[in-house]
Order: C-alpha cells, then structure tokens, then sequence
C-alpha cells in the first residue's frame, strides 16, 4: 500500500477558536487521526510545524523551508500532502513547481474554509481526496485540490474568500475533477521523470509586486524601484498589457531595467494573457525593456521571479527564463 507523508505547515483547517477569532494551534495530527480512521485510505504520516503559521504570514523564506523538508523524506514516500492556509497558498505551489523541476511523485497542496473543528467544516473531503491522489503513480507534479477541483498548483488562484470552491484556475482547464470518480486528464500532466530538487534561497524584498492605477505618480514608483536588495518587479497593469503613456513612469520604469531590475507585465484582468505590443501604450513597455508575462497568475510570475533572481546574479539569466514555461506555468504564444 502506499504511503503518503502529510506536511502540516498551518491554516484554517488546523485553526481553533479563540476570543480574537480563529488561531494556529499545534496538536493537529491527535486530531485528524480522531475523525480519520479508514483503511481504504493510503498510509500516511503527519509531520508538524513546531509553530503552526498563519498563511497570510507566511514570507518567502518559508518556501524554501518546506522544499527542504520535502526533499528531506523525498524518497520514503510515495507521495506528498501539504497542508496550508488558502490565503497564500497559490504562491507556495507556485514557488514548490519551480523548486522541483522535475518529480517523479505527486505533491498535493490543500487546506479548508473551515477548521476542521468546526460543524460543517470542507477540511475532510479536502483532505481525503488529497490523500488519494497523492498515493496515484500517474500523477508527478505540484497540485491543488479544493473542492473538487484538481488543479496545477502554479496555475491557480484563490479566487473567493467565502465560497468553499475558493480556488480556480483561470487561464488553463483543471487536471481533473474529484466527482462521484476521481477523474484525471492524463493529456494535460507534466510528464514524470527523476526527481531533482533546485532549492532556491529566497528572500524577503529582492521582488516586488505594484499594481498601476489612474493617476499614479513617478514618485512612488520611484520609491519602490530603488529600494536596497530589489532584483525584480512584477507590474499588473490594464487589459492586455497596457500602462500609462506617462513619459515620468516610463523614465522610472526605463532606468530601474537598465541598472538591472527584472520587470515583468502581467494583467489585472482574471483572465487572458498580455500582448504587450496589441496598443501604443503596451508597446513603450517593450521598447524599454519590460517583460510580458504571458498568461501568468500573479502568484506564480512573483514565485518564479523570486527563484531566478535567487539562482541567477545575471539579469540576462533570468530574463531568459520568464519567458519560457518552466513547469506549465504559462502557455506558449
């Protein structure tokens, strides 16, 4: 039978309630145990963050920590379930996919909208159904489930706060579906192959992330593209790539990529991809120097820019390989 390692880094679905609102509370694998106890489901083990963390503060010196401790136990399991808080998640499967450039075992990333302590709470089927597919030999890449939905992890989003389908994957289809069968789409899996780890050591503020509105000033921009350490930035801009043709912002924009900042261009819009040259505006980001981010999630162009910008001293190096899918993160144009 296989056997799964259950990594519990925190989040709702291990939450307790308290006079401030639900808080992390350590003790999360007596009870699990207690409300799961089939035999028809894998083995697995249950290995605890000595701190449970709210995800929301989580930073990215934590996604180093859980590839390292994947990479750990890589070889006495069959496969991988890590649970987590769904405010970040999408960015810790995002940045875990760049992390393991190649696998040959499923990682399978879940979490709840509600703890599991609670009436009510989605934290079971969630995580049964992680379990399982996990233990499948037919699936070598980092997943999310969620309700039901099957998804590639650096493609998709939280994308309610309420619902419990909390996640989506808005630019590419689900891997597949955990109806009354637990259908996969074998056409649209990473292929499997020897598994080899590329830890990054990522870092608080070497990567920024600004969204453009109307009446932005040069200043703040400014501000932001010379702060210490900063390596790269990640602009969400409007419709299909386009930004202000303020020759201020584009002046600040033009000598942070000259003195070697990684700036990439990603939409504010849920859906579609950046075609940066479709209008004028979007084709003065071109012109000086600006990367289109293709049909990207924010989370997974902000994971990836940390790890090239933690791998590579060269700005050319990076820039090189956010243009290319390194794990299906975005589709070819």
């Amino acid at each position: 039978m296989s056997r799964v390692l259950v990594l519990y880094t925190g989040g709702t679905i291990g939450m307790v309630s308290s006079e401030q609102g639900y808080v992390p509370q350590s003790g999360f694998e007596a009870a699990l145990r207690s409300r799961l106890n089939d035999k028809r489901l894998p083995d697995f083990d249950v290995l605890e963050f000595e701190q449970p963390l709210d995800s929301a503060s989580l930073v990215p010196e934590d996604w180093s920590r859980i590839a390292r401790m994947l990479e750990q136990h890589w070889q006495r399991y069959d496969g991988f379930v890590v649970l987590h808080g769904t405010d970040t998640l999408a960015y810790t499967a995002s940045a875990l996919s760049f992390m393991l450039p190649q696998q040959d075992k499923s990682v399978v990333l879940t979490g709840s909208q509600i703890p599991l302590s609670q009436a009510r709470s989605d934290a079971m089927d969630n995580l049964i159904t992680a379990l399982q597919l996990a233990a499948r030999d037919d699936l070598a890449e980092v997943c999310v489930c969620f309700n039901g939905r099957i998804m590639r992890g650096n493609r998709c989003r939280k994308v309610s706060s309420n619902a419990l389908a909390a996640f989506d994957s808005p630019n590419f289809p689900w891997l597949g579906e955990a109806g009354i069968e637990l259908g996969i789409r074998p056409e649209l899996l990473l292929p499997a192959a020897p598994t080899r780890f590329e830890i990054s050591p990522c870092q608080s503020g070497s990567v920024a992330m600004l969204g453009f509105y109307p009446g932005m000033q040069a200043s703040m921009l400014e501000a932001l593209c010379t702060q210490p350490g900063l390596k790269g930035m990640v602009l969400t801009t409007y419709g299909v790539g386009n930004a202000p043709d303020d020759p201020a912002l584009l002046k600040v924009l033009g000598s942070a990529v000259e003195r070697g900042l990684t700036v990439v261009n990603l939409s504010q819009c849920h859906q579609g991809r950046v075609a940066q040259g479709a209008y004028a505006s979007g084709s003065l980001l071109n012109g000086i120097g600006v990367i289109p981010g293709m049909d990207m999630t924010p989370e997974a162009a902000f994971t990836k820019l940390q790890h090239l910008t933690a791998l590579y001293d060269q700005p050319e190096a990076v820039r090189d390989r956010m243009v290319i899918s390194l794990r299906g993160e975005c589709s070819a144009a």
